[in-house]
Order: structure tokens, then sequence, then C-alpha cells
């Protein structure tokens, strides 16, 4: 079991930024695929970012792009999202997952085994 812990979300202006922070606990933590997703109201689930256990590969939704940055600690058994230029449209409920394919990066959801309870963020305009 892979027990994720989501944090740092929040209220912020468009424009502004923020760090999300997931911490996990239960299992050899690098070897794991890491993910976030993201839920609007009325809305599916969304993939966010992905990166692989040692930080080899990362992968962004096209929308994220150059304004959001996915990385973790191996150590702190933590991974982040870095989210800059935020827009409205990014407000949603944040969700960590794990999946225990760790050597590649994948953004359909069923492949992840553990979920986070998530962390809401809102922009505001």
């Amino acid at each position: 079991q892979v027990q994720l812990v989501e944090s740092g979300g929040g209220l912020v202006q468009a424009g502004g930024s923020l760090r999300l922070s997931c911490a996990a606990s239960g299992r050899t933590f690098s070897n794991y695929g890491m993910a976030w997703f993201r839920q609007a109201p009325g809305k599916e689930r969304e993939f966010v970012a992905a990166i692989t256990g040692s930080s080899s590969r990362r992968y962004y939704a096209d929308s994220m792009k150059g304004r959001f940055t996915i990385s973790r600690d191996n150590a702190k058994n933590t991974v982040y999202l870095q989210m800059d230029t935020l827009k409205p449209e990014d407000t949603a409920v944040y969700y960590c997952a794990a999946t225990g394919f760790g050597g590649v990066v994948t953004t359909t959801a069923r492949l992840y085994d553990y979920w986070g309870q998530g962390t809401q963020v809102t922009v505001s305009s």
C-alpha cells in the first residue's frame, strides 16, 4: 500500500503561482511513477503531468506546458507540482497518483493504483 497526502492548495490571483506537494508513505517511493490529475466542478478528471521514478522522463498536458513543472525528491518521498502563470480555468481539485510502472509516464488514470485525497486550487480573475 502507498498512502498519498497532498498539500499546498489555496486561493491565488490569476498570474500567480502555487506549489503543490504530495507526500508518500508505505513502499519504496522511487519504484513508482507519479502524476498529478485535476478535476473541476462538472468536468471529468484531467491529466496534468507525470514523472518517472528516477525523474528521467516527464510529460505534461499541452495546456500546462511551460507553466507547470513536476518534480520529485525521492529522499523525501515527495512529488511536487510548481504552477506558474495560473489562470482561472486552472481552478480544480488536484490529485496526486502513483503507479507501479515506475519507468514510464502515462496519462491513463486507470493505470494509477494509489490516489491522494486532493487539494483545492482556486484561481481568481
